[in-house]
């Protein structure tokens, strides 16, 4: 007998994750390749004044990508390596595969940076569109003639588009999409978020989990997880099922 047979089945759910202070604790992407670029202080008062709603978050994005002239891909394959992530991800997000459900991330972060979490299990990873990041190029002190000759695109090649940077909102929206997408209904949804930017989805969905989150957002949250590990979050949700 297949999932679709069992008649003891429930339906299939669709778990959605944020990414900054969520999936990575105590951080966020932008201040991971920040810290790569050594522009860290300057991240984290940008990171305050997006709390604080003085920035919306195209004007975060654009802000944010003036400090980043030196980023390359070699900056980003860094930064996603050596950040905080939560232990257990790839094992929840096998679960969820296995129990025949599906899991997404939807994250205002850079698509560039969202992205790498398919390679981990995610059945899909929706990221704000900030602009392409260029192709590491050797600095020119040392190498072939060819490389040094070769000069790196100072980034951002483009402006940011205002209209490609997801926005609480947004969020809703793409998982709704992804609703349509997986064939799952959207009051089979569980969203995991840590901050104010995830109370529309939390609104949106009937189960929703505080993941390191403020008052703001365990209050309106069905459950509420501290500490490191994503299995542990993960339970709340599986064992309520």
């Amino acid at each position: 007998m297949t999932p679709a047979d069992d008649p003891v089945r429930t339906r299939p759910r669709l778990h959605l994750f944020d990414l900054d202070g969520t999936l990575l604790y105590g951080s966020a992407a932008a201040v991971e390749i920040s810290q790569q670029l050594g522009v860290e202080r300057e991240i984290r008062a940008l990171e305050r004044a997006f709390a604080a709603r003085e920035l919306s978050p195209p004007q975060y994005a654009e802000r944010a990508c003036a400090l980043w002239s030196g980023l390359t891909d070699q900056v980003v394959a860094a930064a996603f390596a050596g950040a905080p992530w939560l232990a257990g991800i790839r094992e929840v997000w096998a679960e969820i595969r296995a129990s025949g459900d599906r899991c997404a991330v939807i994250s205002l972060s850079p698509d560039f940076f969202v992205r790498g979490l398919l390679d981990w299990g995610a059945h899909a990873a929706y990221g704000s569109r900030w602009p392409e990041v260029p192709c590491g190029i050797p600095d020119g002190s040392r190498g072939t003639q060819s490389a040094r000759s070769t000069v790196s695109t100072r980034y951002p090649s483009r402006p940011v588009d205002p209209a490609g940077i997801l926005t609480p909102a947004a969020k809703v929206k793409v998982a709704k999409k992804l609703c349509a997408e997986f064939g799952v209904l959207p009051q089979d949804c569980v969203a995991y978020g840590d901050s104010l930017s995830d109370t529309e989805l939390f609104a949106a969905v009937p189960v929703s989990v505080a993941v390191n989150a403020d008052h703001h957002v365990r209050a309106v949250a069905s459950y509420a997880y501290t500490g490191r590990d994503l299995r542990d979050a993960y339970r709340l949700v599986s064992v309520a099922r």
